[in-house]
């Protein structure tokens, strides 16, 4: 008789968090909480009328299941460490920007912006909403800043702190230079052109003399800030590429700025014409909103993260008898340290007191924790699941494994650019060049010196790449705002190409294929008794192997009999005495049974169960794998080759097998520098285009090594691996619309340039002959390059809503 165990509950939903609650003994005024911690946070909410925080959004807190330890933010009271964070700090107040990844909607924006209700001694708070930070000033006669933070972490928002934050400090890029580039061009460029058309207008070109001379003054004093602080930029990369014997794309846009100043100086000083330095801001202008336009696009993420973003800044440290909170960066050999439960080992260490469960599924991927004997070695990047322990360090934060890893040369080196742009830009600007000089030579040997600088100021204008530049670069900036609408975020447009050009995906399977901390359970034997439930629950709960977590949950976690001669069998199983019957929980082998696993719930682990002499059953343990895994990998392995990469055992290979197909390659238990090392293969022996989709840190090598590396994670806001792009793990099943789209972004790309150039050859041919005037020319520029755009744009948009992005 088989059968599979069952529970069915009514659902009923938090009210602060929206998780379902397990059972309803978290009750206050008909409100139910899932946790005591969410129903504290409604307690300090209601105490200080802040209840309105809950009707701008249904369900709008974060879950406190996970209690926050008394002395957690103690190492704040560190002057040292404290100073690393703060923005300003003086006698009477302390200005303090904190990251709160759990932000996330406009009740959070209006609670963060009343928290000074709840600790009276905050002066004010105001909120990036995009950044996700809270800037803070408080009074430091009424509070510190570890009250600060521990007032934040209490209502659900504990701020992210790391060992990074505070190495880098300040070093934050910001888009407010920018900003004010656009600013003070855009302000100049609208009044050249106000100032531009007297004489655009003059009837038979007639203007006061002493009207003109006023206005081209003018004119020329609006141009300054144009030329030597907003165009600053361009002359700066033309300059570094320049140095570096490379012609990139900035060089012919410099030029053509300079040209155009230079000429437009000449011809106002000399007063044998206005200039053209109403085209020469507009060109500044619209370069660099669209340059804003892809930078907004992916500036709130962060696609360069080390390992120290995951390292707390300070653990507590056995010193003089007692533990004290000492920045990890002086942890030293032989120190006590003393790790708490869900919180990450910064070091290589020994566990010398307390039962370790070491999840290593972000430095290895192995998806299941590691029991941890007292003597044994435990390493930098595992994650304390239960209760607290004491280590002893044998090597320190510089020297630890997880440090080794991350100081390989890969992570040093940086990805060539492969964008079409770029390429064009090695012969574009000495074709340029070369045509401007000869008909120079020619205007200039025929003794038209007037047409010779016509010609060539009006090629330069002419066969200036702005249209090129701006239309790739709204388009670019486009397609990054469709592809982060649908939560898939690109570090830089030149990804956008890459991925298209590739040909082999590379998959994780460990938090990539699967998802995190999720499992199915399917129980396939004799259906157990109540009191067998109870029996077999009794003796899990003695266990600390993770897979008798599992089961226990399973079965409802109900242990109230007693254990006669527990033993556990290492790498085997557990037995014991439960109600005068002898119980073994295992391995097929440690029950010796031959119970057939030829089912489809075989694949995976096996957890078998025999009471006295008789075999009831097996609980089957399998990962869940995504929404839309199966759809997707059809789809992807008729136009890709399709690899996976895994550092868990081979107990679904069987399955995987079945789904991707036996031409897929599968490799298991790889460590970090294995998937490295295959990633290079693929590339070098294979000449491959590959695409890296990873999730942990294991995977980092992996996604630097890749033409493109793709971090998948539960939440945008968590820390991800460096990588090239950051994806959504709710928009997995979109994977395959995401890379055709990025092929059709890149033909659109090529479609501009034809544009361009077509525009160009016309634009060359009469520039040549002294025919097209530097006037004409630069009114017509800023024209032909809006037409171009929108009509690039227009094609980017129909393209995501055929690729089902609208």
């Amino acid at each position: 008789m088989k059968a599979t165990a069952q529970l069915i509950k009514e659902s009923v939903l938090c009210y602060h968090c929206g998780e379902e609650c397990p059972d309803k003994k978290n009750v206050l005024k008909e409100k139910y909480f899932c946790c005591s911690g969410c129903k504290m946070v409604y307690e300090i909410l209601n105490q200080n009328e802040l209840c309105t925080y809950y009707d701008l959004n249904e369900n709008p807190g974060i879950a406190q299941s996970i209690k926050i330890r008394a002395d957690k933010f103690e190492f704040l009271e560190d002057q040292s460490i404290a100073q690393k964070l703060i923005n300003f700090s003086d006698n009477k107040q302390t200005q303090v920007t904190l990251y709160l990844p759990q932000m996330h909607c406009s009740s959070c924006l209006w609670l963060l912006e009343n928290v000074n209700k709840i600790n009276k001694g905050i002066i004010s708070s105001r909120v990036n909403f995009s950044s996700k930070e809270v800037f803070i000033i408080f009074d430091n006669k009424q509070t510190t800043l570890r009250s600060v933070v521990e007032t934040l972490a209490t209502i659900g928002y504990e701020p992210h702190i790391s060992l990074q934050d505070i190495n880098t400090i300040g070093t934050k890029k910001s888009t407010s230079n920018r900003l004010y580039k656009i600013g003070i061009s855009g302000f100049c460029f609208a009044n050249i052109m106000m100032m531009s058309f007297p004489e655009y207008f003059s009837i038979g070109g007639f203007l006061e003399k002493e009207i003109g001379s006023a206005l081209h003054y003018f004119i020329i004093a609006l141009s300054l800030p144009v030329i030597f602080y907003c165009a600053s930029e361009f002359f700066v990369t033309a300059w570094k590429g320049f140095k570096n014997k490379f012609l990139n794309i900035d060089l012919p846009i410099a030029i053509a700025i300079a040209i155009t100043f230079l000429r437009s100086i000449y011809e106002i000083s000399s007063g044998t014409g206005s200039g053209y330095l109403d085209s020469m801001s507009g060109i500044v202008f619209f370069m660099l909103v669209g340059r804003l336009v892809q930078d907004r696009t992916y500036r709130s993420i962060s696609f360069d993260r080390d390992f120290k973003s995951f390292f707390p800044i300070a653990v507590n440290v056995l010193r003089d008898g007692h533990f004290t909170p000492v920045a990890v960066d002086k942890i030293s050999i032989n120190d006590i340290i003393q790790i708490h439960a869900h919180e990450l080992i910064p070091v290589d260490a020994i566990l010398s007191k307390g039962n370790a469960e070491i999840d290593y599924s972000f430095v290895t991927g192995e998806s299941i924790p590691v029991a941890t004997q007292t003597g044994e070695i435990v390493y930098a990047g595992g994650k304390q699941l239960s209760s607290n322990i004491e280590l002893v360090v044998i090597k320190e934060v510089s020297q630890s494994y997880l440090t080794n890893l991350w100081n390989k040369d890969i992570f040093k080196s940086e990805k060539a650019s492969t964008s079409i742009i770029h390429s064009i830009s090695k012969y574009f600007t000495a074709i340029v060049l070369l045509i401007g000089s000869i008909a120079a030579i020619y205007w200039h040997q025929r003794g038209q010196s007037l047409l010779m600088w016509n010609a060539l100021t009006t090629i330069l204008i002419v066969a200036c790449p702005c249209a090129l530049l701006l239309s790739s670069t709204f388009t670019n900036g486009n397609i990054l705002r469709i592809l982060s609408k649908h939560k898939f975020y690109l570090r830089h447009p030149d990804v956008i190409e890459d991925l298209s050009k590739i040909n082999h995906i590379v998959f994780d399977k460990t938090g990539t294929l699967t998802q995190n901390k999720k499992v199915k359970v399917n129980y396939d034997g004799i259906e157990l008794t109540e009191e067998q439930k109870r029996s077999i629950s009794t003796l899990l709960a003695a266990s600390t192997h993770p897979l008798s977590r599992i089961v226990y949950d399973y079965l409802g976690g109900n242990d109230q009999e007693e254990i006669i001669s527990f033993k556990t069998v290492v790498g085997k199983g557990i037995e014991g005495w439960v109600n005068e019957k002898h119980i073994k929980i295992g391995s097929q082998n440690f029950v010796n049974t031959n119970q057939s696993q030829d089912n489809s719930s075989s694949d995976g682990s096996s957890v078998f169960i025999k009471i006295d002499e008789q075999v009831l059953g097996a609980f089957y343990i399998k990962n869940s794998y995504r929404f839309g895994f199966n759809e997707v990998i059809q789809q992807l392995k008729s136009k890709f080759r399709l690899s996976v990469l895994s550092g868990d055992n081979d107990a679904e290979a069987n399955y995987l097998h079945k789904v991707l197909g036996n031409e897929t390659e599968l490799l298991f238990n790889q460590h970090p520098e294995e998937k490295l090392e295959y990633i290079a293969y693929l590339q070098q022996i294979k000449n491959a285009k590959v695409l890296m989709i990873g999730d942990g840190l294991n995977d980092s090598g992996a996604l630097k090594k890749s033409n493109v590396g793709i971090a998948l994670t539960e939440d945008t806001n968590n820390f991800t691996p460096a990588s090239d792009g950051i994806l959504d793990a709710t928009q997995f099943a979109r994977l395959p619309q995401f890379i055709a789209f990025a092929q059709s972004g890149r033909n659109i790309i090529i479609s501009s340039f034809v544009l361009s150039i077509m525009y160009n050859i016309i634009g060359l041919y009469f520039a040549v002959q002294g025919t097209l005037s530097p006037l004409v020319a630069a009114l017509l520029m800023p024209s032909s390059s809006l037409s171009i755009i929108l009509i690039t744009y227009g094609m980017s948009e129909y393209a995501g809503r055929r690729h089902g992005l609208q």
